[in-house]
This record gives C-alpha cells, sequence and structure tokens, in this order.
C-alpha cells in the first residue's frame, strides 16, 4: 500500500539525516528493503532535490539541502525575533545557566551581532539569496569587497559556491585562481553578483564536515569504540550528538561508531579515558593512537 511505501521513505530519510553514515546492508536492514529499492530510493531523493553523498563507508543526506532549508524558513524564528531574544538574553544577564543554554542554541542558527544591524542585515540576506541562487543553479559567483583577516586584503573574489554552512553564516566555495576549496564568512562581503559561467570545476568540490567533537574538515574518517559505563556517560554528557551512533547490545556493552574529521577530538577522548575504553577500529586511528602514546612514552622517560 502507498502508506507503507511511504513510511519507508520516512524512515530512510530520518536514516540518511541522522548524522551517521550508514551502509547499504545496515540501510536495508533498518527500512525492511532490498538493495535495488534502496537505489530506487536514493535516486528518488536526489531527484526531490535532496544532496545524497556517498563516502567510503556508506551513505547521508546533506542537511544543507534545499528542502531542509525551506523546512527551516517555516518553522525558524524570523530574523526580527532572533534579534529581540537575543536583547533579552542580553537584559537577563549571562550568569544564569538556563539563559546561556538559550544564546547557545541561538547562535547556532543566527548571528546576532550581524542581525542587530539594519544595514548589515540587509546586505546580508542579499549575499545568501544570491549564494543561493549560484548553488543552485551551478553557476560561478563573484564576492564583492571580501575581507580576509588572513592575508589583511580587501578584494574581489570570483568563486563556485556549492554549500551553504552555520547556518547561511558561511559558504563553502571553489576558487579557482587558489585551485582551492574554502570557506567564506558571508559577513566579510560586501555584495555578491551571480555569474552566467557555469561552474567549470566541480570535481574538485569538497564539502567541510563538522564532527560531534567540533572538529572541521573535507574528510570523514570511521572510529569504532567499546565503551564501560563511565565512558559511555561522560560521552553523552559531554557530547550529546554522540549518541545517535552509539547502539547497547543485550549484554549491556556499548558501541560507538562514528566518522570524524580529526582524530584529535575523539583521540583526547579515548587517552583520558582508555581504561574504560576498547579501541575497535579503525585502522588509521589506531595508528594515530600508538603514535600518541610512543611519543608520550619518549618524553615520560626523558622527564
Amino acid at each position: 500500500m502507498r502508506h507503507d511505501k511511504l513510511e519507508r521513505e520516512l524512515r530512510l530519510l530520518l536514516l540518511l539525516t541522522d548524522n551517521h553514515t550508514y551502509t547499504i546492508d545496515e540501510l536495508c536492514r533498518k527500512v525492511g528493503i532490498s538493495r535495488r529499492n534502496l537505489y530506487y530510493y536514493l535516486e528518488f531523493f536526489r531527484d526531490s532535490g535532496f544532496i545524497v553523498y556517498k563516502t567510503a563507508e556508506g551513505y547521508a543526506i546533506d542537511p544543507s539541502s534545499p528542502f531542509f532549508n525551506h523546512l527551516f524558513s517555516r518553522v525558524s524564528f524570523t530574523e526580527e525575533e532572533a534579534v529581540i531574544m537575543s536583547r533579552l538574553l542580553d537584559r537577563a544577564g549571562g550568569g544564569n545557566a538556563i539563559t546561556a543554554g538559550i544564546r547557545k542554541k541561538l547562535s547556532r542558527f543566527y548571528d546576532c551581532d550581524i542581525l542587530a544591524h539594519d544595514d548589515v542585515r540587509e546586505q546580508a540576506a542579499a549575499n545568501i539569496r544570491a549564494l543561493y541562487d549560484a548553488i543552485k543553479r551551478k553557476r560561478q559567483a563573484v564576492l564583492h569587497g571580501y575581507a580576509s583577516p588572513h592575508s589583511r586584503t580587501v578584494r574581489d573574489r570570483l568563486v563556485e559556491p556549492f554549500m551553504l554552512m552555520d547556518g547561511n553564516n558561511e559558504v563553502r566555495c571553489f576558487e579557482p585562481a587558489s585551485g582551492m576549496n574554502k570557506t567564506f564568512k558571508i559577513s566579510r562581503m560586501q555584495a555578491v553578483d551571480v555569474l552566467d559561467t557555469p561552474w567549470a570545476c566541480e570535481k574538485s568540490h569538497r564539502r567541510m564536515f563538522t564532527d560531534v567533537f567540533m572538529f572541521s574538515g573535507e574528510e570523514l574518517m570511521p572510529v569504532e569504540l567499546e565503551l564501560g559505563q563511565l565512558s559511555y556517560n561522560i560521552l553523552k554528557e559531554e557530547y550529546p550528538r554522540a549518541e545517535r551512533s552509539i547502539t547497547t547490545a543485550a549484554d549491556g556493552a556499548h558501541r560507538l561508531s562514528i566518522d570524524v574529521c580529526s582524530y584529535a577530538g575523539i583521540g583526547r577522548f579515548v587517552l583520558g579515558l582508555y581504561d574504560d575504553i576498547r579501541v575497535l577500529g579503525g585502522d588509521g586511528f589506531k595508528q594515530y593512537l600508538g603514535e600518541k602514546i610512543r611519543r608520550m612514552a619518549q618524553e615520560l622517560r626523558i622527564l
């Protein structure tokens, strides 16, 4: 029946947006469909405007897909509401834990320092609209008067925008002149012009991911851990998003299967609680830990 098919589509959609990369076999098993039907659904999602991407480990849907941007615009605060809330929080003071929590959540989606200034807010909104149009139509764009803190310059930048990030406060672009993928701040652009020139370097575009430990990178690396009760509790408390990647077996064993952008964040967690953690994979992470431990042992012998 149609409602059964719709239920499977929604379940698959939730899995693909669950901040976890699932393999083909895992997706088929969780949804209860064949590999053939799974490929059909993935193609259907792509045709519907979702950005379905594949890593070495499996498939996922990019949260910056146009559908989610439209959905977010329906259920989120308007910019004016965000400004008012920010001002109310300022009046409430910074010593309240609840106030601090609300401000942290608000800052995930809005740059209130920008929104508080009408002229800057209007220009930022115009820049976002232009960049969204460039991404949708796969067109090059010129970022006029971009102020770079690294080169300490203010100049125009020809880019190929392909991904809005950080609640539309940043945009991921490929810059043909440098041959590099870069992340640009919307607030540092004086204006954006969308050109009629199509993307010329799409194969060089590299997405930017941010893992649960707040490290960013263009690649995801798999890590598998078996957690004791102490490390399980601490991980959930310090990194709540990681809970989605934890499964608990019938015997109570907790297993973390997660993709990270850097071994530094999860390495710090594992080394700090090593007696309560068993490293199951991947090979790159084991090598990273081995090198860290070897260097630490050498330094301790020197001391």
